[in-house]
């Protein structure tokens, strides 16, 4: 990689390109190799999977969705496992032929799969390695009509009898390998996505052409692979952003003996969501798993900077400053912890925004957004706040506010009291 000036992305379009002129003739996927699987289409970014018990109708569907896949702007090397046209040659037993001849079907279905396929018929140890034996034909026989007819069959009427007495060859196509997923026949369609586009915009467009195709009963859809990993990470990563406001809320409301303070400090978190998006728009980076690590990161930071300016605003007001005042004063105190602390977060995420190496591209998502979200929140939390903390106070004058705040007076006061005798208790204290 040091040895190049072309990044990988721009290599991967640069063979896009070279391989358009024989999309007609290829099928080709240009994606990143995985460490441990080798590469190929499996490691699709987007595997769209659909199952049925008609195969026709699986190839007529996955057809239409495939085209409309080729639509998205976002999606690349959209491509199918399904690979229909192969010749083949079919076999049709002639089941009368087969009855008075004393064959069963089941036996020429056998005779058949040993001759292509092959059948494990032993063992063979050597040392400590253990050898499985399979019996199947050679290979002219194998790709050849003649082949078939040479096979025989046993028959409880004439012993053995030749397959070509029992079944009628006609060439045709079909497909290349049938693939099963919970004994219903799959097709999956395969996508990349461009540099800079995002696998979640083509998952909402594939599933809009699935609604309006408007799939009969049996057939199901549904997403495997890199796509079904994505969505259990998205799902519970949502999920692990509801429960970290939870607990935030139940600390801040025990800390500030208040039900009101805390959503003053709440409220600047959903704020600072566009401001880390822009920042990865700007630098270029794509919204994803370590970016939002990244975002988990940037709410820590703007929760604290919030919490030093309303502490100390309600210090301020305890000592008999009026809220304008204190409102002000609090903004003079906290600016240059609030600045210092900004500033180190800034100059610690520097290397990762700048990294070349390995891993930068994985680096510089949480560092972009850290930087960029962190720099654009400072003002969030100068200006922001204080105007939040100004309406939710006038709030807590309204009589319904003003039961609130008892009950929440009542409530942390009896867990305080709660709290000092059980400690005074277990430090021996009268």
């Amino acid at each position: 990689m040091k040895e190049r000036s072309k990044s990988q992305e721009e290599l991967m379009a640069e063979t896009r390109e070279m391989l358009v002129p024989y999309a007609d003739e290829l099928r080709t996927s240009v994606g990143i190799v995985q460490a441990f699987s080798g590469g190929g289409f499996r490691n699709a970014n987007v595997q769209f999977l659909i199952t049925g018990p008609d195969l026709s109708k699986l190839e007529e569907y996955s057809e239409q969705i495939l085209q409309k896949m080729k639509t998205i702007p976002d999606a690349v090397d959209v491509d199918s496992t399904l690979i229909a046209g192969k010749p083949e040659i079919q076999l049709e037993i002639n089941r009368a032929v087969a009855a008075d001849l004393g064959v069963r079907v089941g036996d020429i279905s056998a005779a058949l799969n040993t001759l292509v396929a092959g059948q494990e018929a032993t063992t063979f140890n050597q040392g400590s390695n253990q050898y499985k034996v399979r019996v199947r034909a050679i290979n002219d026989y194998r790709t050849d009509v003649e082949g078939l007819s040479r096979l025989i069959v046993p028959s409880s009427k004439l012993g053995w009898v030749s397959l070509d007495r029992l079944v009628t060859t006609e060439p045709g196509t079909g497909p290349s390998s049938i693939e099963r997923t919970n004994r219903q026949r799959q097709v999956t369609l395969l996508a990349n996505t461009r540099p800079g586009g995002s696998a979640a915009s083509i998952t909402s467009e594939i599933d809009n052409f699935v609604r309006q195709l408007n799939l009969p009963s049996g057939y199901k859809t549904g997403y495997v692979g890199q796509s079904k990993e994505m969505g259990r990470a998205g799902f519970y990563f949502l999920l692990a952003f509801a429960l970290s406001f939870v607990f935030m809320y139940i600390v801040l409301a025990a800390q500030f003996e208040s039900f009101i303070h805390p959503v003053t400090i709440l409220l600047t978190l959903p704020l600072s969501v566009p401001f880390g998006i822009f920042s990865l728009l700007v630098a270029g980076q794509t919204v994803n798993i370590f970016s939002g690590l990244g975002l988990l990161l940037l709410f820590g930071v703007v929760k604290k900077n919030a919490i030093l300016q309303i502490d100390h605003t309600n210090n301020l007001r305890a000592k008999g400053m009026s809220r304008y005042d204190a409102i002000i004063q609090s903004n003079r105190d906290r600016l240059r912890p609030i600045l210092m602390t900004t500033l180190a977060l800034v100059a610690g995420m520097i290397p990762l925004v700048l990294s070349t190496g390995a891993g930068s591209g994985t680096n510089r998502s949480i560092g972009v957004l850290v930087v960029g979200g962190q720099s654009l929140c400072l003002l969030l939390t100068l200006l922001a706040v204080p105007v939040f903390y100004s309406i939710f106070d006038d709030l807590a004058e309204m009589r319904l506010f003003q039961y609130v705040s008892r009950f929440s007076d009542w409530l942390f006061g009896g867990i305080r009291r709660t709290f000092a005798a059980a400690t005074g208790s277990v430090f021996g204290r009268d």
